[in-house]
């Protein structure tokens, strides 16, 4: 398999997964899920716009969400970089590939970058938000999976290996792929910045769209609160995958899908990935022991549906995941 090899290099440095941009059709529905099933932490409304946090977060926003009478969307991204004078290497590299850059003004950031990558996912950088009190011992505002900080995105696009080599320029760093059977394809990828498995995801599929941002939570009995509360609240056909165990990274995890069918992933756990000398993982499709360890496999919808990024055409792959190996493999059936 080629693997890439790790750029250490980079004249920039970009720290971790930050924010997500959502758009919603019912503003306080939605913030019934967030708050009371997921557990994320108001830090302030203005206007049609909420802003969230984990309760481990002090920075103002790891979740925005904006009402919007239009499709559900998500508007971008969010990454952080270490200090602000990483931004202009990092416009400069973006632009060096012909990707449009543009300086932007955010409510509770410093300055900040737009950009898309290059399978068109709406990014946003920065080095700073607006510092607010840290909930995580106020143990009265935990609610739900009490969801301690976002952790990563999952990007379905339809070249996974033009994004892998996009990212690892940028600095990432491989630690885990999906390569069914004897293809030599990649078909997922997870890059790492700062030191777990992963803060952005990537599988083949229509795209570019994003499958799920996801949360950690504190303990194993926070996501199966998570799905109790989202039974008492009227919210239980939301709950899509799980509770189960991921194989290679053995978090436990809940996949479930908020008012508006925006994806969300409470799990558990990470191992660190913070040394060079440690290869990538390649997740063996044909060891259900490693891929669904125990519990139902996902439903078809789970591997397909996902939210389009705003004013972004999709493209399919040039080849189609082939759901007779793909599909089967990681429900964990083998060959």
């Amino acid at each position: 398999m080629d693997i890439p090899e790790k750029n250490l290099d980079t004249p920039f440095n970009i720290t971790r997964s930050s924010h997500v941009v959502l758009t919603v059709g019912d503003l306080e529905r939605s913030r019934l899920f967030y708050t009371e099933v997921v557990g994320l932490v108001v830090t302030e409304q203005a206007g049609d716009t909420l802003y969230l946090r984990g309760v481990e977060e002090a920075c103002h926003h790891s979740m925005v969400l904006k009402q919007s009478k239009d499709a559900p969307r998500c508007e971008r991204i969010g990454m952080r970089v270490l200090r602000e004078k990483d931004l202009d290497p990092l416009k400069a590299f973006f632009d060096a590939k012909g990707l449009a850059t543009a300086w932007a003004d955010v409510p509770h950031q410093g300055k900040s970058l737009h950009v898309s990558d290059v399978s068109g996912v709406p990014l946003e950088f920065c080095a700073s938000m607006t510092v607010v009190p840290r909930p995580l011992t106020q143990f009265h505002l935990h609610k739900g999976g009490s969801a301690l900080r976002l952790d990563h995105y999952q990007i379905l696009v339809p070249d996974v290996r033009k994004a892998l080599m996009f990212y690892m320029e940028a600095g990432f760093w491989l630690t885990e792929y999906l390569s069914p059977g004897n293809s030599g394809e990649f078909a997922g990828v997870f890059l790492a910045r700062k030191g777990n498995p992963h803060d952005i995801v990537f599988f083949k599929e229509k795209g570019p769209r994003l499958h799920h941002a996801a949360f950690t939570a504190p303990e194993s009995r926070d996501i199966m609160h998570a799905c109790d509360c989202a039974g008492a609240l009227g919210f239980g056909k939301v709950v899509e995958r799980g509770p189960g165990r991921h194989g290679p990274g053995h978090a436990l995890y809940v996949y479930l899908r908020d008012p508006d069918g925006h994806r969300v992933e409470i799990f558990n756990t990470h191992y660190q990935a913070m040394d060079l000398e440690v290869p990538p993982v390649r997740w063996d499709p044909t060891d259900p022991m490693k891929v669904n360890p125990w519990g139902l496999p996902a439903q078809r919808r789970w591997y397909q549906e996902a939210t389009p990024f705003a004013g972004v055409d999709l493209n399919e792959p040039a080849v189609r995941p082939n759901p007779v190996t793909l599909e089967r493999y990681l429900a964990g059936e083998g060959a």
